[in-house]
C-alpha cells in the first residue's frame, strides 16, 4: 500500500517541484493543500488554509505523511500578525491534526532566517538570533513540532529543513530580481562584492525533502545549502559570462551611499504607502555575508544538480530561451 503525502503549501514554487518528484517515483499518493490552486497539478489540489484546523482535518487522511511548505515570508507582510497566524498557528494546527489522525511523520521547511545575521559557517548548532518576524516565527514553529515529536519519540519522525535563499526557473523572488538587473545591463554593485552567499536550487531542495521522508523516528535538523558559496563578484561575473558578456562589473556604489539611498526609499514608502523593490533591509541583506554549513554532508544524499549548472539553467531559462504562458511563482 502506497503512503499518502499531504503537501501543505504545495501549490507554490518548492511544492510544485516536490510534487513532480514524488509522482515520478510512483511510490506515493499525493494531496496538495493550499489557499491558492495548483496550476501544475489541479487534480491533486484541495482548497485549505493552514490557519483552519477544520480545513486541514477534512483533507488530511489518517496515518499519512505531512510536508509543511506553507509560510508567510515576505519582508513587507501586513498585518504583522500574519507571521504568527500562519507560521506559528499553522504549526499548532498541523500538530493537532497529526495527533487526531495518528500521523507519525512531519517534514517542516524552516529557514536559515532563524540565525539572523549569522557568523560565517553557521551550522545546525548555530545560535538562533532572528532579526525579523519571519525568522522568529519559523523558530517558534520548530519548537511546536519538537514538542509534538517528544510525545512519542520512538514512533514519530520530525525532519526540519532550513534552506538558505532558494532560486530556480519560474521563480520571481530576490534571486530572480538580481539576475534580471544583471541581464538588463544596469546592475549596480553595492559594496565591495566580496561578501559570499549560500544559495539553494529548487530542484535540489525538493530532492532533499523527498530524501527526508525516508528518515527514521527522531528529530533530524538540516540546513540546506548547495556548495560552493560564491562571492557576489563571482556570481555576477558568471551570469554575465552565461549571457555572453564581459565578466567585468562596471557600476559600483559604496555601501554607505547605497544604504542611504535605500533609506530614502523607505521614507517615501512610509509616506506614500507604495512598495519599492529597494529597501534598507534588502540592501543590508544583499551586502551581508550569508554563508552556512550543513550536516547533509554526513548523509548519503547527493544533490541532482550542481550549483553552477543550476545558475546556468536558470539564467538560460529566464533570459535567453523563450517560455511563454508558463506559471510563475512570487516569493522573496
Amino acid at each position: 500500500m502506497m503512503d499518502e503525502i499531504c503537501v501543505v503549501g504545495g501549490s507554490g514554487f518548492i511544492g510544485t517541484r516536490l510534487v513532480n518528484r514524488l509522482l515520478q517515483t510512483k511510490n506515493f499518493r499525493v494531496k496538495i493543500i493550499d489557499k491558492a490552486s495548483s496550476v501544475r497539478f489541479p487534480e491533486l489540489f484541495s482548497l485549505g488554509d493552514i490557519r483552519s484546523p477544520s480545513d486541514l482535518g477534512k483533507i488530511i487522511s489518517k496515518n499519512s505523511i505531512i510536508v509543511n511548505l506553507a509560510a508567510e515570508h515576505r519582508d513587507d507582510v501586513r498585518p504583522l500578525t500574519l507571521y504568527d497566524d500562519v507560521n506559528v498557528g499553522g504549526a499548532r494546527n498541523l500538530c493537532l491534526i497529526a495527533r487526531e489522525k495518528g500521523i507519525n511523520r512531519i517534514i517542516f521547511t524552516s529557514s536559515v532566517a532563524i540565525y539572523g545575521f549569522a557568523p560565517i559557517g553557521t551550522d545546525e548548532f548555530g545560535n538562533p538570533a532572528p532579526f525579523n518576524d519571519y525568522g522568529r516565527t519559523k523558530f517558534e514553529a520548530e519548537q511546536i513540532y519538537k514538542e509534538w515529536q517528544a510525545e512519542a519519540p520512538k514512533e514519530r519522525a520530525l525532519v526540519i529543513i532550513r534552506p538558505t535563499v532558494v532560486f530556480g526557473e519560474q521563480n520571481r523572488g530576490n534571486v530572480y530580481n538580481l539576475l534580471r538587473q544583471i541581464a538588463s545591463g544596469k546592475f549596480v554593485m553595492i559594496g565591495s562584492g566580496e561578501n559570499r552567499k549560500s544559495m539553494a536550487y529548487v530542484e535540489n531542495v525538493a530532492a532533499f525533502i523527498e530524501f527526508g521522508i525516508g528518515l527514521p523516528a527522531g528529530i533530524h535538523i538540516y540546513n540546506y545549502i548547495d556548495k560552493p558559496d560564491f562571492t557576489m563578484n563571482t556570481l555576477v561575473g558568471n551570469v554575465n559570462k552565461i549571457l555572453g558578456r564581459s565578466e567585468k562589473i562596471n557600476l559600483r556604489l559604496p555601501f554607505t551611499l547605497g544604504y542611504l539611498i535605500a533609506k530614502l526609499f523607505d521614507l517615501i514608502s512610509l509616506v506614500t504607502g507604495r512598495r519599492f523593490s529597494i529597501s534598507s533591509i534588502r540592501v543590508k541583506k544583499f551586502c551581508a555575508n550569508s554563508v552556512y554549513n550543513t550536516a547533509i554532508d554526513h548523509t548519503d544524499f547527493i544533490a541532482p544538480v550542481l550549483i553552477s549548472q543550476a545558475i546556468e539553467k536558470t539564467v538560460r531559462h529566464e533570459f535567453i530561451e523563450k517560455h511563454a504562458n508558463e506559471p510563475l511563482f512570487f516569493s522573496e
